[in-house]
């Protein structure tokens, strides 16, 4: 095919084309770039429509052939293991959510503007069977909101082992305090203080094993403007415990 339709898809297009080829669905390509599974479908129905194909697995597959190499597919995110090789699932559904033959870990990068605040991981293996904690013995777990905005005010106050302690078993096993501690000075101080930080919103992504809740702030710094902040949490030892945060 001639190289005009290509050249006509977005950036965003191409990117969410590309993790289609790795191996990802709809749900995990929203979670990986910290967005809504309809945002995602959007910008594969609109790739498919340009391309004019009825699989988005088709549309990644020409994306790729006209690229010329499987090194370019997808955004590097810190940490991730450029060498390993998904397998394509075949044609997905018109939707674009499709089921890819093997399991990976899905590793979120944190953004700052476009670019990422951070290596921060969620693994969408199952977790082992655990007995259910007793109801006796074990206190309810806060609100995702009140975590969320916990583990947020640790960062703002440079408390980088604090907030490091905030996070899931996936994301210590990834990433070292010192990486973290690392790229959180270099990012989150030159915003300056927080002027005030309010909540957008709360979302559940059905992801396995049990699902995360992703929760929206939009939060005003002294320095850096307005941003939305998001960060995504997952239940942990009957806890909130955070696999990912980006600042857009």
């Amino acid at each position: 095919m001639t190289q005009a339709p290509l050249d006509a898809l977005t950036e965003k297009e191409k990117q969410t084309l590309r993790l289609i080829v790795r191996g990802h669905d709809a749900k995990s390509v929203a979670v990986t770039l910290g967005l809504s599974v309809h945002t995602i479908n959007e910008r594969l129905r609109d790739a498919r429509r340009k391309l004019a194909v009825s699989s988005s697995r088709e549309a990644a597959r020409m994306l790729l052939a006209a690229e010329g190499t499987p090194e370019n597919i997808g955004d590097r995110l810190f940490g991730e293991d450029s060498g390993a090789a998904a397998t394509d699932g075949g044609p997905a559904p018109d939707d674009g959510v499709g089921t890819a033959r093997r399991r990976f870990p899905v590793k979120i990068g944190a953004i700052l503007m476009t670019l990422a605040l951070g290596l921060l991981a969620l693994t969408l293996l199952p977790a082992p069977p655990q007995a259910p904690p007793s109801a006796a013995t074990t206190a309810p777990a806060a609100p995702a909101p009140d975590a969320a905005r916990a583990f947020l005010e640790l960062v703002d106050s440079g408390r980088w082992s604090d907030s490091y302690g905030r996070f899931g078993a996936a994301f210590r096993k990834l990433n070292s305090e010192a990486v973290w501690a690392t790229v959180s000075q270099r990012v989150r101080p030159p915003l300056g203080a927080v002027v005030s930080r309010t909540l957008l919103g709360q979302e559940t992504i059905p992801v396995p094993p049990a699902g995360v809740e992703m929760l929206k702030f939009r939060t005003r710094f002294a320095i850096g403007g307005e941003k939305v902040e998001t960060v995504t949490l997952n239940q942990e030892g009957g806890d909130w415990k955070v696999v990912g945060v980006t600042i857009e």
